[in-house]
Parts: C-alpha cells; structure tokens; sequence
C-alpha cells in the first residue's frame, strides 16, 4: 500500500508541476487585459488624451483618437470644432453604419441617450470631443 501511496503522490507532484509551468507559459484572462490596459494607458499618454466616460469597444475608441489627432493635425493653427465633428462623424458612419452624432469644443453640456456600446467623451490637449450613436428605426409608409 505505501509503494502505491507514493506512487499517487509522485503523480500528484508531477502534475502539479506542469499545471504550474503551463500557468506560467500562457498568461491568464486577467494578465492580458492588465497588459491591454497598460499599453492604452501607454497610448493615451504619448497623445496626451484622457477618456472622460466610454462605452465603446477599444478598437473603435483607438479609431476615434487616431482620427482626431489626424484631423487636428491636419488644421492650422485655430481649431476648427465643427470640421472635426464633421470628420469623426462622417469617419464613423462610413465604417460603422449610420447614426453617429458629434460634439466638440473646449466648454459644453450634454445629456444624450446612445446605443449600447456606442459612446466615448475624451479630451486631446484641451479639446473635448463627445461622440455617440443612436438606434436608427425604420420608416414605416
């Protein structure tokens, strides 16, 4: 009985061990979505953008900061808040479908109502830009 004994806990060992190596090898959910959120943090930083409130994928709210930043690039001097509403709406409803609504400016208010994963309010420099979408209904005749 002991020589079995060992044996199972020889077993046990050696499972163990590799479940630890394998957890070592492949990061966890969690370490992933750390690293993610670091490298935006990371990306954020280097453009000097800062995400008020968002409920929107990442992908999305990277294609939103890399339009503003190429827009505001593209001004001289003075911006210019209606053409860049104009570019991220325009920018949005060419990829993502229509209903996709804009604001901009350095002081505003707003309360809006948005589709569930179609909202981002974010600051580059001191430019502040709202965008969100909204459920488009069919016309009935």
């Amino acid at each position: 009985m002991e020589a079995a004994e060992a044996e199972l806990e020889r077993r046990s060992k050696f499972l163990s061990s590799l479940i630890q190596k394998k957890k070592a090898i492949t990061p966890t959910a969690n370490t992933v979505q750390q690293q993610q959120q670091l490298q935006q943090q990371q990306y954020h930083d280097r453009l000097n953008i800062r995400v008020r409130a968002a409920d929107m994928p990442l992908a999305l709210q990277n294609r939103a900061f890399r339009c503003t930043r190429d827009t505001l690039g593209s001004m001289p001097g003075k911006l210019d808040s209606k053409r860049l509403a104009l570019a991220l709406k325009k920018e949005f409803d060419a990829l993502y479908g229509p209903a996709w609504h804009c604001i901009v400016g350095t002081s505003f208010g707003s309360y809006v109502t948005h589709s569930l994963g179609g909202f981002l309010y974010f600051s580059v420099d001191k430019v502040y830009v709202l965008l969100f979408r909204t459920a488009v209904e069919p016309l009935e005749h």
